[in-house]
């Protein structure tokens, strides 16, 4: 991948994204959203990615939107604006870096390293785990420049940590720090600063060494999409035909044999050839 405003790293079955435009506290722009975008689908569709960390370089996360144009930085007239990851005759609804990492089978892990204001938060809502430095400050804080909450996060704050608190946060568009945040549901932790890269590891290794590749991809999706169901019913059909399909394939036959040997797994399933039938789901009717 040949990229500018962001760093990327695979190891050990750990892609790291790493914001990085530091001299900008890695203020968002239109060419990282594309990035994001791009690095999430490698990530999707690579077998050696099991899990994605996020990060930013230097100081910051990502101090929000770029505005150095100014007002004219949110334009429709701006090639290059705030909302433009797109590229130009591309649709609306089209991909998006949101859209990419919600999608995306692997999970995702953002450690949040110093500001994370406006798009620099909420474009952490649709990864699955959040952890900060005791540095970190936290903001919605579009109503302050006239805007409202983007990047779909109307949709995910409310699901993370509720409504009320989502809505106090975005009324008031003040940033607060990593304290409030855990409290509030947002992050899961605040760690110190040198240990928040290792930490972040140290989620993603659980996954990586003790989860089957399929299991994780189906489990992502089903609670994501399912989260908002008024009944449990469509779930409960998906989840059992799932289970079954599972059930007579090689990853629960090698599960089952390592934990009666107590020994660790090495699950033959990938992600990229053997989703079961009637994945994506959503695509189908049940």
């Amino acid at each position: 991948m040949n990229t500018e405003d962001i760093a990327v790293g695979i190891k050990d079955g750990v892609m790291t994204l790493t914001l990085n435009r530091p001299d900008r506290l890695n203020a968002y722009t239109a060419r990282m959203g594309r990035e994001l975008t791009e690095a999430f689908r490698h990530a999707d569709a690579d077998d050696a990615v099991r899990v994605v960390i996020v990060t930013g370089a230097g100081r910051g996360f990502c101090a929000g939107a770029d505005i150095s144009s100014g007002a004219e930085s949110f334009g429709e007239g701006q090639a290059d604006n705030m909302f433009a990851e797109r590229q130009p005759g591309q649709q609306r609804r089209g991909d998006n870096f949101i859209r990419s990492i919600f999608e995306c089978r692997k999970p995702s892990i953002a450690a949040i390293n110093g500001a994370a204001v406006g798009v620099g938060l909420t474009m952490t809502l649709p990864m699955d785990v959040r952890i900060a430095s005791t540095d970190a400050k936290f903001g919605a804080v579009f109503t302050r420049r006239g805007l409202v909450p983007e990047a779909a996060s109307a949709w995910f704050l409310p699901r993370i940590v509720g409504l009320p608190q989502a809505l106090r946060w975005c009324y008031s568009g003040r940033v607060f720090d990593a304290q409030e945040a855990v409290r509030g549901g947002l992050i899961e932790a605040a760690v110190a600063p040198d240990q928040l890269l290792a930490r972040a590891n140290e989620i993603a290794r659980e996954i990586v060494d003790h989860t089957a590749p399929v299991s994780v991809a189906l489990t992502r999706q089903l609670l994501w999409r399912f989260t908002g169901e008024s009944t449990p019913f469509d779930l409960l059909e998906l989840d059992s035909e799932y289970n079954r399909l599972l059930g007579a394939g090689p990853d629960v036959r090698e599960g089952v044999a390592a934990f009666l040997g107590k020994r660790q797994a090495t699950f033959p399933g990938k992600v990229s050839a053997d989703m079961p039938p009637g994945y994506p789901w959503w695509e189908r009717s049940l």
